[in-house]
């Protein structure tokens, strides 16, 4: 049988993804890998220069296809800022929960955390630029050098919470994660209140929401 010859990116991700669920492991060499699909090994170089940039590179993947589906939504172009940010979150857990068994076994086969936020780093980048260009209305602050401390503590708390709501959904065991959906709503809608020193009634009702979940997850 003749080798593939024209292999984009997606179809290395493809491959990677099905070879991983598959048999429960990474390959051991990308031209064990390359063999398997059944392409010359310097075909995987014109791509990645790595397993690791693979990985990295799927989570990247996840992204895109989230910002492709809302640029596509007539109703997304017209959102506030909040509504934008909830349906971003929205989005980008069903792409995730489309591919849930890989990015379980993603995540829980690095034991390490910071081996982890490493494969996530790619993610991290477009999403505070994605927070970034949102331009979400803070304290307006007289002085250039604060306002900009500001919008970088912004966007790393977002980060943040994106990594709570995604060990979230790694833990929800509810019918069509429905709980997830909960938390990402009471999360964002409470982020914004604190941002526009709204009244306290969210961040109570996140906590009741929270502490309901954990000792529920304690009683199992």
């Amino acid at each position: 049988m003749a080798k593939k010859k024209n292999l984009s990116d997606k179809d290395l991700i493809t491959f990677y993804m099905d070879y991983v669920l598959e048999n429960g492991e990474q390959p051991k060499t990308i031209y064990a890998f390359a063999k398997a699909n059944n392409f010359d090994e310097r075909k995987f170089y014109e791509h990645f220069g790595s397993f690791a940039a693979l990985e990295k590179s799927i989570f990247n993947v996840f992204f895109e296809h989230t910002i492709v589906s809302l640029q596509k939504s007539e109703d997304y172009a017209h959102f506030d800022v909040r509504n934008r940010l909830l349906a971003f979150y929205f989005t980008f857990f069903e792409n995730l929960t489309a591919n849930r068994s890989f990015v379980l076994y993603q995540l829980n086969a690095h034991k390490n955390r910071l081996k982890s936020l490493r494969i996530l780093s790619g993610l991290r980048e477009r999403f505070q630029d994605y927070i970034a260009q949102l331009n979400i209305e803070t304290i307006d602050i007289k002085n250039e050098q604060l306002n900009k401390i500001q919008q970088r503590a912004l966007q790393e708390s977002a980060w943040f919470q994106l990594l709570l709501t995604l060990k979230f959904w790694m833990d929800d065991n509810s019918p069509s994660f429905e709980k997830t959906d909960i938390f990402i709503e009471k999360s964002v809608n409470t982020s914004f209140d604190i941002i526009n020193i709204a009244p306290l009634t969210s961040v109570i009702d996140l906590g009741k929401f929270l502490y309901k979940e954990k000792m529920t997850m304690k009683s199992r």
